[in-house]
Protein backbone atom coordinates (compact mmCIF):
# COMPACT_ATOMS: atom_id res chain seq x y z
CA UNK A 1 0.00 0.00 0.00
CA UNK A 2 2.82 2.33 0.97
CA UNK A 3 3.66 1.90 -3.09
CA UNK A 4 0.36 2.67 -4.21
CA UNK A 5 0.39 5.78 -2.66
CA UNK A 6 2.09 7.53 -5.06
CA UNK A 7 0.59 6.39 -7.60
CA UNK A 8 -0.40 8.23 -10.34
CA UNK A 9 -3.67 6.61 -10.98
CA UNK A 10 -4.57 7.06 -7.75
CA UNK A 11 -3.50 10.55 -7.55
CA UNK A 12 -5.46 11.60 -10.29
CA UNK A 13 -8.58 9.82 -9.08
CA UNK A 14 -8.30 11.00 -5.48
CA UNK A 15 -7.55 14.58 -6.24
CA UNK A 16 -10.52 14.74 -8.55
CA UNK A 17 -13.04 13.31 -6.09
CA UNK A 18 -11.70 15.72 -3.68
CA UNK A 19 -12.18 18.91 -6.11
CA UNK A 20 -15.83 17.72 -6.13
CA UNK A 21 -16.55 16.56 -2.66
CA UNK A 22 -18.86 17.81 -0.23
CA UNK A 23 -17.88 17.63 3.18
CA UNK A 24 -21.71 17.85 4.32
CA UNK A 25 -23.08 15.43 1.78
CA UNK A 26 -20.62 13.17 3.49
CA UNK A 27 -22.27 12.42 6.87
CA UNK A 28 -25.67 11.37 4.89
CA UNK A 29 -24.20 8.83 2.46
CA UNK A 30 -22.47 7.00 5.12
CA UNK A 31 -25.59 6.67 7.00
CA UNK A 32 -27.22 5.95 3.93
CA UNK A 33 -24.48 2.75 3.71
CA UNK A 34 -24.48 1.69 7.38
CA UNK A 35 -20.50 2.42 7.20
CA UNK A 36 -18.21 4.01 9.18
CA UNK A 37 -16.25 4.25 5.91
CA UNK A 38 -14.88 8.08 4.83
CA UNK A 39 -17.30 9.55 1.93
CA UNK A 40 -15.89 12.29 -0.38
CA UNK A 41 -19.75 13.41 -0.57
CA UNK A 42 -19.16 12.88 -4.42
CA UNK A 43 -22.89 11.96 -6.00
CA UNK A 44 -22.65 9.11 -8.58
CA UNK A 45 -22.82 11.32 -11.73
CA UNK A 46 -19.85 13.50 -11.31
CA UNK A 47 -17.92 9.84 -9.68
CA UNK A 48 -18.46 8.20 -12.74
CA UNK A 49 -17.42 11.07 -14.98
CA UNK A 50 -13.74 10.52 -12.83
CA UNK A 51 -13.80 6.93 -13.39
CA UNK A 52 -14.15 7.17 -17.28
CA UNK A 53 -11.65 9.63 -17.33
CA UNK A 54 -9.30 7.69 -15.06
CA UNK A 55 -9.63 4.79 -17.81
CA UNK A 56 -8.81 6.48 -20.47
CA UNK A 57 -5.79 8.55 -18.66
CA UNK A 58 -4.47 5.01 -17.16
CA UNK A 59 -5.25 2.04 -19.21
CA UNK A 60 -3.73 -0.66 -17.82
CA UNK A 61 -0.80 -2.32 -20.00
CA UNK A 62 -1.64 -6.08 -19.24
CA UNK A 63 -3.93 -7.91 -16.34
CA UNK A 64 -0.55 -7.73 -14.20
CA UNK A 65 -0.92 -3.61 -14.67
CA UNK A 66 -4.83 -4.09 -14.68
CA UNK A 67 -4.68 -6.01 -11.22
CA UNK A 68 -2.25 -3.65 -9.78
CA UNK A 69 -4.36 -0.34 -10.88
CA UNK A 70 -7.42 -1.77 -9.49
CA UNK A 71 -5.94 -3.27 -6.24
CA UNK A 72 -4.48 0.35 -5.48
CA UNK A 73 -7.73 2.38 -5.94
CA UNK A 74 -9.80 -0.40 -3.80
CA UNK A 75 -7.05 -0.10 -1.00
CA UNK A 76 -8.18 3.66 -0.55
CA UNK A 77 -9.74 4.56 2.43
CA UNK A 78 -12.61 6.47 1.28
CA UNK A 79 -15.86 5.10 -0.13
CA UNK A 80 -16.04 6.71 -3.85
CA UNK A 81 -12.68 5.39 -4.67
CA UNK A 82 -13.56 1.93 -4.23
CA UNK A 83 -16.68 2.51 -6.59
CA UNK A 84 -14.01 3.60 -8.93
CA UNK A 85 -11.93 0.99 -8.30
CA UNK A 86 -14.66 -1.33 -9.41
CA UNK A 87 -16.12 1.07 -12.70
CA UNK A 88 -11.87 0.62 -13.64
CA UNK A 89 -11.95 -3.29 -13.54
CA UNK A 90 -14.92 -3.28 -15.57
CA UNK A 91 -12.59 -2.96 -18.99
CA UNK A 92 -14.28 -5.66 -21.17
CA UNK A 93 -10.73 -6.70 -21.98
CA UNK A 94 -9.41 -8.03 -18.47
CA UNK A 95 -13.07 -9.34 -17.38
CA UNK A 96 -12.73 -12.72 -17.66
CA UNK A 97 -12.52 -16.19 -16.15
CA UNK A 98 -8.76 -15.43 -15.05
CA UNK A 99 -10.36 -12.19 -13.46
CA UNK A 100 -12.26 -13.83 -10.61
CA UNK A 101 -9.62 -14.26 -7.81
CA UNK A 102 -9.82 -10.50 -7.89
CA UNK A 103 -13.29 -9.90 -8.58
CA UNK A 104 -13.91 -12.71 -5.71
CA UNK A 105 -11.36 -11.07 -3.42
CA UNK A 106 -13.73 -7.06 -3.97
CA UNK A 107 -16.74 -9.08 -3.20
CA UNK A 108 -15.02 -10.44 0.27
CA UNK A 109 -13.83 -7.65 1.44
CA UNK A 110 -16.39 -5.07 0.11
CA UNK A 111 -19.14 -6.97 1.59
CA UNK A 112 -22.01 -5.14 1.29
CA UNK A 113 -24.71 -4.85 -1.42
CA UNK A 114 -23.47 -0.95 -2.98
CA UNK A 115 -20.36 -3.23 -4.14
CA UNK A 116 -21.16 -6.67 -4.36
CA UNK A 117 -24.33 -6.28 -6.80
CA UNK A 118 -22.16 -4.32 -9.63
CA UNK A 119 -19.38 -6.99 -9.08
CA UNK A 120 -21.96 -9.71 -9.34
CA UNK A 121 -23.82 -8.52 -12.71
CA UNK A 122 -21.14 -6.51 -14.45
CA UNK A 123 -17.67 -8.53 -13.81
CA UNK A 124 -18.30 -11.36 -12.42
CA UNK A 125 -21.67 -11.71 -14.88
CA UNK A 126 -19.24 -10.34 -17.69
CA UNK A 127 -17.01 -13.40 -17.45
CA UNK A 128 -19.69 -15.64 -17.22
CA UNK A 129 -21.15 -14.45 -20.55
CA UNK A 130 -17.60 -14.67 -21.91
CA UNK A 131 -16.69 -18.55 -20.50
CA UNK A 132 -19.94 -19.98 -19.07
CA UNK A 133 -18.47 -23.12 -18.93
CA UNK A 134 -15.00 -22.04 -16.62
CA UNK A 135 -16.84 -19.32 -14.62
CA UNK A 136 -20.17 -21.73 -13.81
CA UNK A 137 -17.98 -24.60 -11.83
CA UNK A 138 -16.70 -21.29 -9.55
CA UNK A 139 -20.00 -20.10 -9.29
CA UNK A 140 -20.80 -23.68 -8.15
CA UNK A 141 -18.53 -23.73 -5.46
CA UNK A 142 -19.98 -19.85 -4.19
CA UNK A 143 -23.55 -20.68 -4.51
CA UNK A 144 -22.28 -22.94 -1.08
CA UNK A 145 -19.73 -20.96 0.27
CA UNK A 146 -19.81 -19.10 4.31
CA UNK A 147 -19.52 -15.80 3.03
CA UNK A 148 -23.22 -14.64 2.36
CA UNK A 149 -21.96 -12.11 -0.10
CA UNK A 150 -20.39 -15.12 -2.40
CA UNK A 151 -23.42 -16.50 -1.98
CA UNK A 152 -25.45 -13.72 -3.62
CA UNK A 153 -22.63 -13.01 -6.05
CA UNK A 154 -23.63 -16.74 -7.39
CA UNK A 155 -27.26 -15.95 -7.41
CA UNK A 156 -27.18 -12.41 -8.86
CA UNK A 157 -24.62 -13.41 -11.60
CA UNK A 158 -26.87 -13.92 -14.39
CA UNK A 159 -28.88 -10.78 -13.72
CA UNK A 160 -27.75 -9.82 -17.12
CA UNK A 161 -27.74 -13.44 -19.27
CA UNK A 162 -31.10 -12.65 -20.67
CA UNK A 163 -32.20 -15.45 -23.07
CA UNK A 164 -28.78 -17.20 -22.14
CA UNK A 165 -30.18 -17.72 -19.05
CA UNK A 166 -28.66 -21.39 -17.23
CA UNK A 167 -32.12 -21.88 -16.15
CA UNK A 168 -31.88 -24.92 -14.98
CA UNK A 169 -28.20 -23.79 -12.47
CA UNK A 170 -30.70 -20.51 -11.57
CA UNK A 171 -33.65 -22.83 -9.73
CA UNK A 172 -30.94 -24.92 -8.46
CA UNK A 173 -29.12 -21.86 -6.48
CA UNK A 174 -32.43 -20.46 -5.55
CA UNK A 175 -33.55 -24.11 -4.17
CA UNK A 176 -30.36 -24.40 -2.41
CA UNK A 177 -30.20 -21.01 -0.86
CA UNK A 178 -33.88 -20.80 -0.31
CA UNK A 179 -33.80 -22.03 3.03
CA UNK A 180 -31.92 -19.17 4.77
CA UNK A 181 -32.89 -16.41 6.42
CA UNK A 182 -30.15 -13.90 5.50
CA UNK A 183 -32.31 -10.72 4.44
CA UNK A 184 -29.52 -10.53 1.08
CA UNK A 185 -30.06 -13.71 0.41
CA UNK A 186 -33.66 -13.96 0.14
CA UNK A 187 -33.54 -10.61 -1.96
CA UNK A 188 -31.38 -11.94 -4.50
CA UNK A 189 -33.59 -14.83 -5.00
CA UNK A 190 -36.20 -12.65 -5.79
CA UNK A 191 -34.38 -10.23 -7.92
CA UNK A 192 -32.99 -13.39 -9.96
CA UNK A 193 -36.03 -14.86 -10.31
CA UNK A 194 -37.97 -11.55 -11.38
CA UNK A 195 -35.40 -10.62 -13.52
CA UNK A 196 -35.56 -14.10 -15.56
CA UNK A 197 -38.96 -13.60 -15.65
CA UNK A 198 -38.85 -11.24 -18.28
CA UNK A 199 -37.38 -13.76 -20.43
CA UNK A 200 -39.75 -16.57 -19.61
CA UNK A 201 -41.99 -15.69 -17.08
CA UNK A 202 -44.02 -19.49 -17.41
CA UNK A 203 -41.00 -21.15 -16.18
CA UNK A 204 -40.81 -18.26 -13.24
CA UNK A 205 -44.20 -18.71 -12.53
CA UNK A 206 -44.04 -22.55 -12.62
CA UNK A 207 -40.56 -22.56 -10.36
CA UNK A 208 -42.30 -20.22 -7.40
CA UNK A 209 -45.64 -21.76 -7.36
CA UNK A 210 -43.80 -25.64 -7.25
CA UNK A 211 -41.70 -23.64 -4.46
CA UNK A 212 -44.10 -21.13 -2.70
CA UNK A 213 -43.72 -23.66 0.43
CA UNK A 214 -40.11 -22.92 0.94
CA UNK A 215 -39.70 -19.81 -0.45
CA UNK A 216 -39.56 -16.82 1.76
CA UNK A 217 -42.29 -14.21 1.55
CA UNK A 218 -39.64 -11.43 0.50
CA UNK A 219 -38.21 -13.92 -2.39
CA UNK A 220 -42.31 -14.94 -3.43
CA UNK A 221 -42.95 -11.14 -3.80
CA UNK A 222 -40.00 -10.47 -5.58
CA UNK A 223 -39.97 -12.97 -8.14
CA UNK A 224 -43.53 -12.55 -8.54
CA UNK A 225 -43.80 -8.43 -8.97
CA UNK A 226 -44.71 -8.50 -12.68
CA UNK A 227 -45.98 -11.90 -13.06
Amino acid sequence: MLRCMADPLLDFVVSRLQAQADPERAPAMAAYMKTDMPFFGVAATPRRKVGRAAVRAFAPADRADYEAKVACLWGHTHRETKYVAVQFAAQKRFVDAASLPLYRRLVVEGAWWDFVDEIAAHLVGGALAEAPDVVFPVLDRWIEDDVMWLRRTAILAQLRMGERTDAARLFRYCRARMHETEFFVRKAIGWALRQYASVDPEAVRAFVEAEKGSLSGLSYREATKHL
